[in-house]
């Protein structure tokens, strides 16, 4: 099951930050949220989500996401 790690403010960073993570070797997907078209939701597996945490905590907290 895939499930939701964060909310991207666009769907620039939204790739930027799937590239990354494919980069670091997981799954991950983005798709639009349906509350608005400007956000776009990253998943992953929910099997990869505790791995995936601390990887995206820093991707986050670096210059360029």
């Amino acid at each position: 099951m895939w499930t939701v790690i964060y909310i991207a403010p666009s769907e620039k960073v939204a790739e930027s930050i799937r590239l990354r993570l494919e980069t670091e070797g997981f799954l991950a997907k983005v798709r639009p949220t349906s509350v608005s078209k400007q956000q776009y939701e990253i998943l992953v597996p929910e099997s990869e989500l505790d791995e995936v945490r601390d990887v995206l905590s820093d991707i986050l907290h670096s210059s360029h996401p």
